[in-house]
């Protein structure tokens, strides 16, 4: 089901029109969202990490500071840009992202740009500010990657 009226016939110049109830709630669930998932990469993290320091005899302790953010951009790019359209934490809270301007499946370039736009974000917090005045509820790291989370429905 779909979010988006007209998604999959004709494509329209202008951006899809959202419900209201798509956007409800999606915040909160972002959030939540957001903590599962840096439980989950911080796991897989962990792990590469291990099997490297075994593999490499120990030399891997000057792999420890990189490993986490390329897991984290590996993490957040193919799972969006996945057919569940979602991180394992956005899938638990009934949320997906999609393309704003068309509404599609977010390419593995834009859902890889906006894990990245997302960490950079974390070096000045008041730009999560954003969300609060936007009528989409879509934050900074949203916009430059032209994407939008909303729930399904």
């Amino acid at each position: 089901m779909s979010n988006f009226p007209g998604v999959g016939g004709a494509a329209s110049m202008a951006a899809p029109a959202f419900r209201s109830d798509a956007l409800s709630g999606v915040r909160s669930r972002r959030i939540v969202a957001f903590c599962i998932d840096i439980v989950i990469i911080s796991a897989v993290a962990l792990f590469v990490w291990t099997a490297l320091f075994i593999l490499t005899l120990g030399l891997a302790l000057f792999l420890l500071p990189p490993i986490y953010p390329l897991v984290a951009f590996f993490y957040n790019g193919l799972t969006v840009s996945g057919r569940k359209m979602g991180t394992p934490g956005m899938r638990i809270m009934d949320l997906e992202m999609r393309m704003l301007d068309s509404g599609a499946r977010v390419p593995f370039i834009n859902a890889a740009a906006h894990a990245l736009f997302f960490y950079l974000s974390w070096m000045l917090p008041p730009v999560f500010l954003v969300t609060l005045v936007d009528q989409e509820k879509r934050c900074l790291h949203d916009m430059l990657a032209g994407v939008v989370v909303v729930r399904r429905l």
